[in-house]
């Protein structure tokens, strides 16, 4: 049987330690020290560290274990004492702003002004790169930028391009740190004009070839098609365009969503209608809002025909919001500040090197697997009595204070937070709503007022993920294969990276470690949204 918190009761199953056990005292010396001393003079020692004999733990904090509703993802844990902390006062959950930083202004006074550059640019690499990631100064950082690669300016001293040398017969900007460059780039605080002259002009950061583009009022998206990719068939990304500056969660907006969704949704269609031979003849133009839905309405029409329906292909699309770069050379996330989606489609099958074939890798069929397991082991449905349970769902222990787990919701999604969570303060939507043929599972049966409220929804999770303090979240869609039907229902997770959480052992053996109660973090979700 596969190990689920859902049940067919609509009650989520919770698991419940109450530790008591002894321990045999093995140690064979004692080293007895002194820690310190308090004002009176007498010592604070650690003879508490050395006990005589066994050590009888009677009654240690309650620790409850959550199995995640898809057997997959792993088991969550969660301390009473770190919860309990929190159940009172949901405002503590949040990430409290970081301070202004600027070095330049702290050395301001303490030597002369023409050598305040001097010293920033002169820095030591490791504590260039933390100024990169930490200052707020803009003229600190357009020190740093200029320090790391050679630009060419106007007579206004403005930047308006980078400085290139042949090099094995190529164009190479003139870049001394590659990651430094790429930190003062990411940083906010930098002007606008620099981050473009460095990192925002297609082109800039390599020769990937625009096919697709949203620009309608402010918003400029550009659809880039990565040919040479990690993954193996190339994918596309639609980043927002040198012209639209969206570094922060705070200046994304609504029709800036549904910008970047449009060029997913008809990158998907589009390459479905051309395997069907049902593509527009469009070029050098998006397709509108009416086109892209008579396409889709298409598209399902000649799968559901069942005649020269194509291999089982899925959807693969993720989300890396945020930039960090640590002194010390680790990158911490994301590949770029500016706001960026990734997409793709999977194949069905992948060819082996004996000849042969096996199903290529597909997260959503993680879950289909799951579905299947529940149904075997309870004769149900999982997402029927999965969304019973986050809609009946009552506090993890039991005590007094908010029940509900949702966060927002429409006629066709659900934003909650998870009963199990696989990243502190993780956030999924759920599409609710059913086509004529059974529950939405992916974008092709998704229609227009259904990717309205993906859109929305999605918007709605960053933008309380990134109102509570979180500045670095990865997102990624769990779809059904097309043409498949087995009650599946399309999925998105969003996972926060939190400066106390990064992960390590324990989540690599997929056991999951929170501080607040689920319902607690919803109630903080919640009221964000106020």
């Amino acid at each position: 049987m596969s190990i689920t918190s859902v049940t067919p009761e609509g009650r989520f199953r919770v698991g419940r330690h109450c530790p008591a056990y002894t321990v045999a005292n093995l140690r064979e010396q004692e080293h007895c020290l002194a820690l310190g001393f308090l004002p009176d003079g007498s010592a604070v020692g650690n003879a508490a560290n050395f006990p005589p004999n066994d050590v009888a733990v009677q009654a240690a904090r309650t620790i409850y274990e959550i199995p995640n509703p898809f057997p997959f993802r792993g088991c969550t844990y969660i301390d009473s004492g770190w919860a309990a902390a929190r159940a009172g006062d949901p405002s503590l959950i949040r990430i409290q702003p970081p301070p202004p930083v600027s070095l330049r202004a702290a050395l301001d006074g303490h030597c002369p002004a023409p050598s305040l550059r001097e010293i920033v640019t002169g820095l030591p690499l490791p504590l260039r790169r933390q100024l990169a990631t930490s200052s707020t100064d803009p003229e600190e950082l357009v020190w740093l930028a200029d320090s790391c690669c050679r630009l060419v300016f106007d007579p206004d001293g403005q930047p308006v391009g980078l400085r290139y040398r042949v090099k094995n017969g190529r164009a190479e900007a003139e870049i001394d740190d590659f990651e430094l460059f790429e930190t003062v780039a990411n940083n906010p605080c930098l002007p606008d004009i620099y981050k473009e002259v460095m990192v925002l002009r297609p082109g800039v950061q390599g020769g990937s070839e625009i096919v697709g583009d949203f620009c309608e009022g402010s918003t400029g998206v550009f659809e880039y098609l990565r040919t040479n990719s990690y993954i193996p068939w190339g994918h596309y990304a639609a980043n927002f365009a040198h012209s639209s500056v969206r570094y922060r969660i705070a200046d994304l907006s609504e029709e800036d969503m549904v910008g970047l969704r449009h060029l997913y949704y008809q990158r998907v269609y589009m390459t479905i209608a051309e395997k069907l031979g049902l593509a527009p003849e469009v070029r050098r133009r998006r397709l509108s809002a009416e086109e892209l839905e008579a396409l889709r309405r298409a598209v399902l029409s000649e799968m559901a025909d069942g005649r020269d329906r194509p291999e089982a292909l899925a959807t693969l699309w993720g989300w890396n919001f945020g930039y960090d770069f640590s002194g010390s050379g680790y990158r911490l996330h994301a590949s770029h500040q500016m706001i960026h989606q990734q997409y793709a489609l999977i194949p069905q099958w992948v060819m082996d090197t004996a000849g042969g074939s096996f199903p290529s890798y597909c997260c959503g069929d993680l879950v289909a697997e799951a579905v299947s397991c529940y149904h075997r082991d309870f004769r149900s449905d999982f997402f029927r009595d999965y969304l019973r349970c986050l809609t009946e769902n009552t506090r993890t222990d039991g005590g007094q204070g908010p029940q509900s787990l949702v966060v927002w919701q429409d006629a066709h999604v659900l934003l909650y937070v998870p009963k199990a969570q696989v990243s502190q303060w993780e956030l999924q939507l759920l599409v609710t709503a059913d086509a004529a043929t059974g529950p939405v599972g992916n974008v092709i049966e998704a229609d227009a007022e259904i990717r309205r409220s993906l859109d929305l929804g999605i918007l709605k999770a960053q933008q309380v993920l990134a109102g509570l303090g979180a500045t670095m979240v990865s997102s990624i869609e769990y779809s059904k294969r097309f043409g498949i039907d087995n009650g599946q229902r399309l999925l998105y997770a969003f996972l926060p990276k939190l400066p106390w959480s990064m992960g390590a052992f324990s989540e690599a053996q997929g056991r999951f470690i929170l501080g607040p109660y689920p319902e607690d973090f919803a109630e903080a979700c919640r009221r964000q949204m106020d």
